[in-house]
C-alpha cells in the first residue's frame, strides 16, 4: 500500500461495494470507549479488503496534559492503536462476527515508522488494507496522514477471541 501523498488512496474501485461506518456501528462492533476509542468513523469500507479510519484530534485528548502540555503531540503508540481499531472494524464487519462475547486483540506489530508529530487540530486518515486473512486472523498494513502528509506507518496482524466470562 505503499503511497505517496499525490497518491493517498481515496475510494476503492468503482465496481467494488462501499460503504461509510458511523460513529454508533464502530460503539457496536469494538469495545473501546472514550478516552480510548480513538476512531470517529470509518469511510470506502470494503469487505475483506479495505477501510478508511477517521480521528479528529482535538486539544482536549487526556494525553496531552501530559504528552507534553507546552508541545503537545499525540503518542506514536495510539497513533498505531487508532489504525488497529480501524482493522478491528474491518475485521468485524467482514467478517460479519457476532461481536456478543468475542474481541479482537493485536498479535503483532511490525515495520512501525514515525514521520511527522500529530498535534490538536489536525484530522488523522487510516487507510488500512488487509494483506491476508486466514478464518479469524488477519494482516493488514497501515498508514496514518494529515493533510495528504504521511504520519506513520505499519503493519499489524490480529485475531478474533472468545472473551472471558
Amino acid at each position: 500500500m505503499s503511497t505517496t501523498a499525490d497518491d493517498a488512496p481515496d475510494a476503492p474501485n468503482e465496481n467494488e461495494t462501499q460503504a461509510s461506518v458511523d460513529y454508533a456501528e464502530i460503539l457496536k462492533r469494538i469495545p473501546h470507549r472514550y478516552p480510548f476509542l480513538l476512531i470517529d468513523r470509518g469511510e470506502n469500507w470494503v469487505k475483506n479488503k479495505s477501510m478508511i479510519g477517521i480521528k479528529n484530534v482535538t486539544f482536549n485528548e487526556p494525553f496531552f496534559t501530559g504528552h507534553f502540555p507546552e508541545n503537545p503531540v499525540m503518542p506514536g503508540v495510539l497513533l498505531i492503536e487508532a489504525m488497529g481499531q480501524t482493522g478491528a472494524v474491518l475485521m468485524s464487519k467482514s467478517l460479519d462476527a457476532d461481536v456478543e462475547g468475542k474481541t479482537i486483540f493485536f498479535m503483532s506489530v511490525d515495520g512501525v515508522k514515525f514521520r511527522s508529530p500529530v498535534r490538536p487540530g489536525d484530522v488523522v486518515r487510516m487507510p488500512v488494507e488487509v494483506v491476508r486473512h486466514r478464518g479469524d486472523i488477519f494482516k493488514f498494513r497501515g498508514e496514518a496522514y494529515v493533510n495528504d502528509k504521511i504520519v506513520c506507518e505499519a503493519e499489524f496482524a490480529a485475531m478474533v477471541v472468545e472473551s472471558p466470562k
